[in-house]
């Protein structure tokens, strides 16, 4: 792990240890790095969530860019996996989003997606870092040579919701569901996806202020959902964290249905479906028993990581596994994703449902928690 970049990117408290200045030098180192592994101008998309301190490290991260003679394609607040997937859709060089996930308003960060749209290699960190720390001077960029602003913003927030709606194919009608979007990025988002589907999608903390942002909401904090979903006679509640890579449910009784039980539900529809390769999800040493049991019970093979997503992802991709993912609610589906992605996770969970026809407590009841 380097000085700066961390197991999911560099994450500060804002305007303390994550300044606008330091965010302006990342711009330009990584601009610089991509230019000379390139040997082009690059292009670098940029999304981000609703904290108050995004917009501020949006404006550094551009201008840290194009005064290097980079191209940025700013997606406005969008969710962490929508930068990974359209950077890889628009052919872009690299993905900047701008987040602290589940943490308070007052935290912010920089996290970096490689063209694949992949987390950025080790050895590519530790040159952006050299070049920051070491206070390297680069060449500004002059004339013709200055970096320019890509438009389009509203269009590739729609591309993102069609290729999730394409996820999916099974009989929605009559599903009502709750959603929390822990007025976080998930507000730009979720309501436009769940309202394309023939299903009834209420909604609940999307009145993003700055800082609000997972304050007593969200995936974090599942009371007031849960409350809801019982009190509105709802078949499932829906929760994302404040990027939206995350995502935990309640069932219509108001129980939490965590990870490890949308890992069970939705490995065994894959399995169904001829789609579980390997025949295998895996899963880090923080899941509970129950998921072991549950693998050993199903025929499943269960395979476990350190603690975060990266090394889940990692195990993936060496394996050619299909699903993998935290307790915590970090999914990925390797088909449609190349990493955690909460509203492609709610869309798989909402089908492995509707295929079953029971009731969300029952279906999930076959993974014990101990």
């Amino acid at each position: 792990m380097g000085k700066l970049f961390g197991t999911d990117g560099i994450r500060g408290i804002a305007g303390q240890t994550l300044t606008a200045e330091l965010a302006f030098h990342v711009g330009q180192a990584v601009a610089a790095v991509l230019t000379e592994e390139k040997g082009s101008r690059p292009l670098i998309t940029i999304g981000k969530d609703t904290r108050i301190s995004s917009d501020m490290l949006e404006a550094a991260l551009m201008a840290g860019i194009c005064s290097v003679g980079g191209d940025v394609m700013p997606l406005g607040t969008i969710p962490t996996p929508a930068v990974a997937f359209l950077t890889v859709q628009q052919q872009a060089d690299a993905g900047i989003v701008i987040s602290a996930s589940h943490n308070p308003y007052a935290y912010n960060g920089i996290k970096v997606f490689n063209a694949q749209g992949y987390k950025l290699s080790d050895e590519m960190e530790e040159r952006v870092e050299e070049l920051i720390l070491n206070h390297a001077e680069l060449p500004a960029a002059v004339d013709g040579a200055v970096g320019r602003r890509h438009h389009g913003m509203h269009a590739l927030h729609s591309a993102y919701v069609q290729h999730l709606l394409g996820s999916i194919d099974c009989d929605l009608t009559g599903l009502r569901v709750l959603v929390d979007c822990a007025n976080g990025a998930a507000s730009a988002t979720a309501p436009d996806l769940f309202r394309a589907l023939p299903l009834q999608a209420d909604f609940i903390h999307t009145e993003p202020d700055g800082v609000n942002i997972n304050n007593g909401c969200g995936s974090t904090h599942l009371e007031s959902l849960a409350q809801g979903v019982v009190s509105g006679g709802y078949d499932l509640g829906i929760a994302f964290d404040g990027d939206a890579d995350r995502c935990l449910l309640v069932d219509e009784q108001g129980n939490t249905i965590d990870g490890d039980k949308v890992m069970a539900v939705c490995a065994s529809e894959l399995k169904r479906r001829g789609k579980l390769s390997g025949n295998t999800v895996v899963a880090t040493v923080m899941s509970n028993l129950g998921l072991h049991e549950y693998c050993r019970e199903n025929g499943l093979d269960l395979v476990c990581t350190a603690v975060g997503d990266r090394h889940v992802l990692e195990r993936m991709l060496a394996d050619g596994f299909a699903i993998g993912g935290e307790q915590s609610g970090h999914t990925i589906f390797r088909a449609y994703a190349t990493t955690g992605d909460g509203e492609l996770t709610a869309l798989q969970f909402i089908q492995a449902y509707c295929e079953a026809g029971v009731p969300a407590s029952e279906l999930v009841s076959c993974c014990a928690q101990y």
